[in-house]
C-alpha cells in the first residue's frame, strides 16, 4: 500500500494503526514462515504478522468503544482521519465548500490512495494469516452507541459518510463527497465540536474540545424575552459577518446566564459559530489562544464565567488590552462573552469613598475602574424575578416536565423550596421541578 505516498494528508494524529494496517496488507502473501526480523519493529513471519494483525483488530474495536461507531470499523477509522486531518485543503474547504487551485490535484492523488484503502479485500489476508476474526468488525454492532468523543450527531454523519465513500465508484466522486463534508461541518476539532476550553501543558498552550455540553435551547429559558434578543440580535450579526460587539450579562445568581451561552453554542453551531470556555487565571494565554483560531473559517465566542475581580487581583488590566487596546488588531472573527454577578467586574466598597477623598485625581480613578466594562459593547442584566414571575417559570417548568400536581398544591409548595434554596430564580425553580420528578 502506498500510505508514504501521500502528499496532503499526512501526519494523522492516530496515522500508526494504518500504518501498521499497510504493513500488513502490502505484505501478508510473502510473510515467511519463521521469524526473520530484518525490520526492527515490523513482523515478517506469518505468526508475527498474524499477531499484528490482531492487534489492529482490538485497537479497532477500542475505537469504536470510545467514538461510538458501527458497521464497518476498518472504513469508520479511515473516514475518521479524513475529517480530522487539518491540511491546506480541509481547511480551505471548512465550511465553504470547494476551492479553487492546485491543491485540488493533490488532494485527488492522496484520495485515490485512500480509496484503495477502502476497497482492499481483506479476504486473502484472514486466510493467508489465519486471523477470520477481522469479520468482526467489518459489520460491528456496538451495544451502546454513546460516544466519548462526538455529540451523537456528528457519530452518526461519520458512520454515514464511511458508508457513503464505499458507495463511490471513483476517486473523484470520493473527493467531492468529502469536500461536501467539510463545506457543511468543517474539518478538525474545530469542526466536529461545539466547545472548547483550555489547557497548558509542557507543549504549550492547548484548545482542547469539550465533548458534550447541556443541550439547553434559549426558549428552555422562561422569560427574560428583552435580554435574549439583545443576545440573539448581537450573535446573529456575528455569525454573519456583521459588526458585532463583544457581550457582558451581568445580574443576580441563577437567572440564566450561563444557560444563555450554553444555549448560544448550541443554536449556532451550524452557522461556524464555537465557544472556547476560558478562566481568570489563564488570561496570559488568550493571545496565544486568539492566535491559534484568528486564520480559520469560524466564529469564535471567548467565554468567561462568572469573570469578577478583587480590589487586589490585576488580570483584569491585561484583559483590558486583550479586549482592546493593544497595538494588534483584533480578528473579527473572535468576541468575547462575559457573565458575571458584579455590573462593573471588580468589586467595589464603601473604602473607596474615602480613598477616592485622598485622591487628587478622583475622574481618573473611577475611570480605571470602569475601563475594563466600558470595553463590552453590550451589556444585558439578567434580574430576579419577582414572585408572580417565579410563579410563572413554576408552572412552566412542570408543564414541560409532566408534573401531576394540582397548580395551588404545586405552587405553595414552590414557595416553600425558595425560602430554603436561594431564593426566587429560574434556577432554584428547575431544582424544585426535579426534585419533584425524583420523587423525593
Amino acid at each position: 500500500m502506498r500510505e508514504q505516498e501521500l502528499i496532503v494528508y499526512r501526519n494523522f494524529e492516530d496515522g500508526a494503526l494504518l500504518e501498521d494496517m499497510a504493513w500488513i496488507m502490502s505484505r501478508y502473501g510473502s510473510a515467511a514462515e519463521e521469524e526473520e526480523e530484518r525490520c526492527p519493529g515490523r513482523p515478517r513471519s506469518r505468526k508475527g504478522m498474524a499477531a499484528l494483525f490482531y492487534d489492529c483488530i482490538h485497537r479497532l474495536i477500542e475505537l469504536a468503544g470510545n467514538y461510538g461507531f458501527h458497521g464497518n470499523l476498518w472504513h469508520c477509522y479511515l473516514a475518521n482521519l479524513l475529517v480530522n486531518n487539518e491540511n491546506s485543503y480541509s481547511c480551505g474547504c471548512e465550511l465553504r465548500g470547494e476551492i479553487d487551485g492546485t491543491v485540488n490535484d493533490a488532494a485527488l492523488h492522496d484520495i485515490v490512495i485512500f480509496k484503495e484503502f477502502y476497497d482492499f479485500d481483506f479476504g486473502p489476508v484472514m486466510e493467508a494469516l489465519q486471523a477470520p476474526e477481522f469479520s468482526l468488525i467489518e459489520n460491528y454492532r456496538a451495544g451502546s452507541r454513546e460516544s466519548k468523543m462526538y455529540n451523537a450527531r456528528i457519530c452518526a454523519r461519520i458512520c454515514q459518510l464511511a458508508e457513503k465513500f464505499c458507495q463511490d465508484h471513483t476517486p473523484e466522486e470520493m473527493k467531492d463527497t468529502l469536500t461536501r463534508f467539510y463545506g457543511e461541518y468543517g474539518v478538525g476539532k474545530f469542526g466536529l465540536h461545539k466547545s472548547f476550553r483550555v489547557e497548558h501543558g509542557d507543549n504549550g498552550v492547548r484548545i482542547e474540545p469539550i465533548p458534550k455540553i447541556a443541550h439547553v435551547a434559549l426558549n428552555d429559558l422562561v422569560g427574560y424575552e428583552i435580554a435574549k434578543k439583545k443576545l440573539t440580535g448581537n450573535t446573529d450579526a456575528f455569525v454573519a459577518g456583521r459588526k458585532a460587539n463583544n457581550c457582558l450579562l451581568f445580574g443576580d445568581a441563577g437567572t440564566g446566564k450561563s444557560s444563555s451561552i450554553k444555549a448560544i453554542a448550541n443554536e449556532y453551531y451550524e452557522k461556524g459559530l464555537r465557544i472556547i470556555e476560558v478562566y481568570k487565571h489563564q488570561f496570559r494565554d488568550l493571545n496565544e489562544v486568539i492566535s491559534q483560531i484568528k486564520n480559520r473559517n469560524y466564529r469564535f465566542i471567548i467565554y468567561m464565567d462568572d469573570l469578577s475581580f478583587e480590589e487586589f487581583e490585576t488580570e483584569y488590566k491585561y484583559l483590558k488590552a486583550v479586549i482592546e487596546g493593544g497595538l494588534e488588531k483584533k480578528p473579527e472573527n473572535v468576541l468575547i462573552y462575559a457573565t458575571s454577578n458584579r455590573r462593573h467586574l471588580i468589586r467595589e466598597n464603601y473604602g473607596d469613598k474615602e480613598e477616592i477623598r485622598q485622591d487628587m485625581h478622583t475622574g481618573d480613578t473611577v475611570q480605571e475602574k470602569l475601563s475594563l466594562v466600558y470595553r463590552f459593547g453590550v451589556t444585558i442584566y439578567f434580574g430576579a424575578p419577582d414572585k408572580k414571575q417565579f410563579r410563572e417559570i413554576v408552572r412552566i417548568l412542570a408543564e414541560r416536565g409532566g408534573v401531576a400536581m394540582p397548580e395551588e398544591e404545586l405552587l405553595a409548595e414552590a414557595n416553600k423550596w425558595e425560602l430554603s434554596h436561594g431564593g426566587l430564580s429560574g434556577r432554584s425553580a428547575q431544582q424544585f421541578i426535579d426534585y419533584l420528578l425524583g420523587g423525593a
